[in-house]
């Protein structure tokens, strides 16, 4: 929110600098991001009149102006298209400075523009540095009073101070909430706009119903008649307006902008006349429509609170109203309403449309339930006193039980001084609640019972007292006090792999970690697995941000597609994190390591061209994280297929008969569509079964020697070594060492549909050495296994 120090001085004015009172703002919760000049510096620019603008005589789009500053007149030359005789506006005379976009100064001299004297020039609001508008030059008051200095006349020597407040202090979107937290963090007297009731002129009153009172149970309307739109909106409001980032629009809307920013309650006006029968407030029928004021036509959600008429929605309740009865130039009569929405029912509406409104900034966040009455009666005063009119009774339809209930904490000094860490005085409690307009009352175990104001919706709890009492009271004030705390050892479980040592050994193989959003888009999702259905956010981010990963692929290769849009070709990446599986109508969160490999093997030297990595590139990295347990023998590699990855490329990993995971090279149409550049493989590994290794045993090693026979075999091409590998480690005898795969081939020689795998045998015992006669059984044992297993005979 932005607003004007000067502004909030009116209100409130504590004896400090600007700069103390941004850093004491800051310090209360409220961080501001910016301070910046309400203009920039500029000299020598005064209010002065357009007497009269005749076409210049050498160029289509320039006139020649005579311009008067009370005392003398100048011959201008502007090419603005709003120059014309009678307008009062901004006059840089010869030798007035001003601001350049490069933070510099130029100075205006007397110029000849197309062989026409100038003398002077005419400004434009951004040429001043008060805005970005440069459609025209500034159009002033008509009474403004020609020759007076422009800074002074428009009071430009303020700032404007942007606080970025979080969500639970919806109290402070206003000048008066700005003005209370001010005058309590000094102890300085707050002067509030005095209020007093308007008098009805008119019995004229218009009918309200609440259909759905749970979301809307307070609404008023007053109707006033014979406003006079073509009334100026006073120049105090315009520049109060603009330095709130609120451009002014017409009078009717800049009084209803002024009230949102100065009491945070949101009004609308309506045209009196385009509302036929009464107002309800409910919610909207399929397929209803509504044409907002910006022209938009959006096709109404069912749980979307609108305004209608007998009509139909006339306005978005909260959010947007509509454009066939707002409020334009010809309108005579009005419609003022004020309400209270809950905040439930507005919030992530106005995000659903695409749309973000101060009004559902606001409701989204909690307004006071009881501050509508007064924001009706602020606004129709200061619509009297600028556009006229007769003002009717306030009519109001409420539903008492859905309102919200006043609220009463229990605090107790024992647990303010614990939580704190020294003793708060009592005096010193109650003086700062009161000074928070809390009301409180001592009780007889000597604490308070704490009465909340209906502004404070983020106060429920006594810790939320004792850190409105900590905050008040000030950070920087409390006491550095160091914790003790009994630190006992906790057992180490020596079976489990921690996971800094998984790390450590991928970023070893040069890998770097990276953390992606847990939230993705829904045609991402779909592409990368479509098993489970992601479950969608209620209340999205972005449209990029819907549903929840079910897999942690997609964040890589977006973060894969990054880096080569950056010429970054050798990428290898890993992330530890959680997916999200929809199973059996239960939400799994399940903790995964993932990989992504793409680029060549080895990095670019001088000793040659590096090869591209392949899939037992990344096969080679997962088994060393899966040895890292002593347990990498209970995993296995088994073909298998998968939609975002080449199906003649694709291993699911298995521990103990249950997949635990999945490696294999991204799919090229997939990576086609999404502009990655191949090859890229991909894993992605249950972190529990990952972890979980056994105890390390000490074996003695032998003394004597290894015995080794090699095997050529010939199988058929379906078969995988995985399971050749596993009949002979069955049939080998207890004294089997080691198994290596040591060539596999196929072609010349080699029947087709066949291949050759060649395996070399260790035994080993650890007290003698084996004869030739136990190792030929072994031998023999492990060929007829392999021969009614496999189908394999040995190569001739």
């Amino acid at each position: 929110m932005k607003f004007s120090e000067k502004w909030l001085r009116e209100l409130v004015n504590p004896a400090i600098q600007t700069q103390a009172l941004v850093d004491q703002i800051t310090m209360a919760g409220l961080e501001v991001d910016e301070v910046a000049s309400v203009a920039h510096d500029f000299s020598n620019v005064i209010v002065a009149e357009i007497l009269t603008a005749e076409p210049h005589p050498n160029a289509d789009k320039l006139q020649v102006c005579t311009v008067s500053d009370g005392t003398e007149v100048h011959q201008v030359v502007c090419g603005a298209p709003n120059a014309r005789a009678g307008l009062k506006t901004a006059y840089a005379q010869v030798g007035a400075l001003l601001p350049t976009p490069e933070g510099g100064e130029f100075k205006i001299k007397k110029a000849k523009l197309r062989q026409v004297e100038s003398f002077g020039m005419l400004c434009a609001e951004d040429e001043l540095g008060m805005s970005e508008d440069h459609a025209g030059i500034m159009e002033l008051a008509a009474d403004a009073p020609s020759g007076v200095c422009l800074r002074e006349y428009l009071n430009l020597d303020d700032k404007i101070i942007d606080v970025d407040l979080t969500p639970n202090r919806g109290d402070c979107l206003s000048i008066k909430g700005l003005a209370r937290e001010v005058g309590v963090l000094n102890k300085a007297p707050v002067t509030f706009v005095d209020i007093q009731p308007v008098v009805p002129t008119i019995d004229d009153t218009f009918s309200v119903t609440l259909e759905a009172p749970a979301a809307c149970p307070r609404y008023l309307g007053r109707v006033i008649r014979h406003v006079n739109m073509a009334a100026p909106t006073p120049l105090w409001m315009v520049e109060k307006l603009r330095r709130s980032g609120i451009r002014s629009i017409d009078p009717v809307v800049d009084v209803t902008n002024y009230v949102l920013l100065e009491l945070g309650q949101p009004l609308h006006a309506f045209d009196l006349n385009k509302l036929e029968g009464s107002i309800q407030v409910r919610m909207p029928e399929a397929g209803e429509k509504l044409t907002l004021l910006d022209g938009n036509e959006v096709e109404l959600n069912t749980d979307t609170l609108v305004i209608a008429d007998n009509n139909g929605p006339v306005a978005m309740a909260g959010i947007f109203g509509g454009e066939s009865t707002g409020v334009t130039s010809e309108s005579k009569d009005i419609f003022l309403e004020c309400a209270f929405f809950d905040q439930i029912a507005i919030a992530g509406k106005a995000r659903a449309y695409g749309l973000h409104t101060d009004a559902s900034h606001r409701y989204e966040r909690g307004v006071d339930w009881q501050l509508q009455h007064e924001a009706v009666e602020r606004t129709t005063q200061l619509l009297l006193d600028i556009v006229g009119g007769d003002a009717g009774p306030i009519s109001e339809a409420i539903s008492e039980e859905h309102l919200p209930k006043a609220r009463s904490v229990k605090l107790r000094h024992s647990k303010v001084n614990a939580m704190l860490a020294f003793e708060m005085p009592a005096d010193e409690i109650e003086e700062i609640l009161t000074r928070l307009g809390m009301q409180i009352e001592t009780t007889a175990d000597a604490s308070w019972q704490v009465a909340i104001p209906s502004y404070r919706f983020d106060i429920s709890i006594e810790v939320d007292l004792i850190e409105e009492l900590a905050r008040v009271y000030g950070y920087n004030n409390l006491p550095v006090k160091l914790p003790t705390a009994a630190l006992p050892f906790t057992s180490n479980d020596e079976s489990k792999v921690a996971i800094h040592d998984v790390r450590r050994t991928l970023i070893s193989f040069g890998y770097q970690e990276a953390i992606t959003y847990s939230f993705i888009e829904t045609g991402l999702q779909k592409l990368f697995d479509n098993q489970y259905e992601a479950l969608a956010l209620a209340n999205p981010i972005s449209a990029e941000m819907a549903v929840m990963r079910t897999t942690i692929w997609p964040g890589l290769v977006k973060a894969l597609q990054y880096n080569q849009n950056r010429q970054q070709s050798r990428v290898r990446l890993f992330e530890t994190g959680q997916r999200f599986l929809p199973i059996n109508d239960e939400l799994v969160q399940e903790n995964v390591l993932a990989g992504l490999l793409s680029g060549t093997r080895d990095p670019e030297s001088w000793t040659g061209k590096s090869q591209p990595v392949d899939f037992y590139d990344i096969k080679r990295d997962i088994e060393a994280v899966l040895n890292l347990g002593g347990a990498g023998d209970h995993f296995t590699f088994v073909a298998d297929k998968h939609v975002a990855l080449h199906p003649g490329q694709t291993a699911r990993i298995e521990r103990g008969g249950e997949v635990v995971g999945i490696v294999g090279a991204l799919h090229p149409s997939l990576a086609k569509k999404l502009d990655v550049s191949g090859p890229v493989y991909l894993f992605e590994i249950s972190l529990e079964s990952l972890l979980q290794g056994h105890i390390a045993r000490f074996s003695e090693l032998s003394k004597f020697p290894e015995s080794r026979r090699d095997l050529a075999l010939i199988v058929d091409e379906a078969v995988a070594y995985e399971s050749i590998r596993k009949i002979a480690e069955e049939n080998a005898g207890e004294y089997l060492k080691q198994i290596t795969l040591f060539d596999v081939y196929q072609g010349q020689g080699i029947e087709a549909g066949r291949k050759s795998i060649a395996l070399g045998l260790t035994w080993q015992h650890p007290s003698r050495t084996l004869n030739e006669e136990e190792i030929s059984t072994a031998v023999q044992s492990v060929l007829a296994a392999l021969d009614s297993g496999a189908g394999a005979t040995l190569r001739d």
